[in-house]
């Protein structure tokens, strides 16, 4: 489905973005990254933190194309979206980051203890990569918001 789709089941708005606006997130995906790594919290508190970033950043490409997600399922589509607007080769990445959407959801709604040191050191890695990759981005496609 296309943004186009998303528009009209008004699961999507226009929304304009600035500088700062994109810079605050960045420093928010930073402080994330940061306080995941914090051995002293536990493994799903951190996994939560780390999926928060992950979060921010797949919002910032949808930002600087003037849309922001609205409504029930908002994380869902906010990866979902990842690929069309960014490209194809961040499907893998946007398909990884919904399955720990799901887990994310286990660990704050349902049980505890249901995140393995091995999937946080995973979630933290793809989130730094990311994180890596989309300043790619924004440079190439978006330089004035950087």
């Amino acid at each position: 489905m296309t943004l186009q789709h998303w528009l009209s089941e008004q699961r999507l708005r226009a929304h304009k973005t600035s500088k700062e606006e994109i810079r605050n997130l960045l420093s928010k995906v930073e402080r994330d990254l940061e306080d995941a790594a914090i051995v002293d919290l536990s493994t799903d508190r951190r996994f939560m933190i780390a999926y928060d970033g992950a979060l921010t950043l797949a919002t910032i490409p949808l930002y600087c194309e003037g849309y922001e997600t609205r409504g029930k399922g908002q994380h869902w589509l906010t990866f979902k979206l990842l690929p069309e607007i960014i490209g194809n080769e961040f499907s893998d990445l946007a398909n990884y980051l919904d399955q720990y959407r799901t887990k994310r959801n286990i660990s704050a709604y349902d049980r505890t203890g249901q995140i393995s040191l091995a999937e946080l050191d995973e979630l933290l890695r793809e989130v730094q990569q990311f994180r890596d990759r989309l300043l790619l981005w924004l440079h190439e496609s978006h330089p004035g918001l950087i």
